[in-house]
């Protein structure tokens, strides 16, 4: 897959170095073309620097990779991005990190996708650290680090799924591009067991069954549904039993 990155930053060359290790055609920009040429060199494996009003028309994918303030405005000096799929990874952070700017009733992502109308967003990796996305995640367990992926265009998100399956990750679908509301505060709370509560950079939100979930008991069912079909079929219905 051709894939663009928006931003030469720790998670824009994390992204460059994954996803050349993955084998695909990376292309990065940034507002300073010598700090994609930096991030292009130092990754080396074919990734390339590219002006970032030329982003847009050399990929299949974009990677909004800058912080929430910029993206707006770095989508929309990538070139024409009309029906092009975007991932967008920000978690709106206030300056001084105590928390997040928006929420509740918005998120980063429907802000960015409000702004870009025409592109498809979809958010993804924002509860990924930029030291665990730059190397082959490690298995835990024989599970894989899961990204969350949100969005409302079906092909854009199966498109995002291939992507995060090609780096070696679980992807989880996370419904609609609205839930982004949810998954930011996730992101936010990685962040404080990351750095504040010093747990380090290499961990992940997960989500798992603790138990099996039992299929339902067909005869069991027929058993209870018999005498109430029998009564309907003769007029009458068996009292209802007081609880207890």
């Amino acid at each position: 897959m051709k894939v663009g990155i928006i931003g030469a930053g720790n998670m824009g060359s994390a992204f460059a170095r994954r996803l050349s290790a993955a084998g695909h055609d990376v292309f990065i920009s940034s507002r300073n073309i010598d700090d994609a040429k930096r991030v292009a060199t130092s990754v080396g494996g074919g990734v390339r620097a590219v002006p970032q009003q030329q982003l847009a028309e050399s990929v299949d994918l974009l990677i909004a990779a800058t912080p929430y303030a910029q993206q707006a405005k770095a989508l929309g000096a990538t070139g024409k991005i009309d029906g092009k799929a975007v991932i967008e990874i920000s978690n709106p952070l206030k300056p001084d990190m105590s928390g997040l700017a928006v929420g509740h009733t918005t998120s980063a992502a429907e802000e960015v996708a409000k702004a870009a109308p025409r592109a498809r967003i979809v958010k993804a990796f924002n509860t990924i650290f930029a030291q665990l996305l730059s190397e082959r995640p490690a298995a835990a367990r024989g599970a894989r680090v899961q990204v969350f992926y949100a969005g409302d265009d079906a092909a854009a998100k199966a498109t995002a799924r291939s992507l995060i399956d090609s780096m070696a990750f679980e992807p989880v679908d996370a419904g609609p591009l609205s839930n982004a509301r949810y998954l930011e505060p996730l992101g936010m709370l990685n962040i404080y067991f990351g750095h504040v509560a010093k747990m380090g950079t290499d961990i992940a939100p997960a989500v798992r069954k603790v138990s099996a979930q039992q299929p339902a008991d067909s005869s069991a069912d027929e058993v209870t549904r018999q005498p109430l079909q029998a009564a309907k079929e003769t007029g009458r219905e068996e009292p209802r039993r007081s609880p207890g």
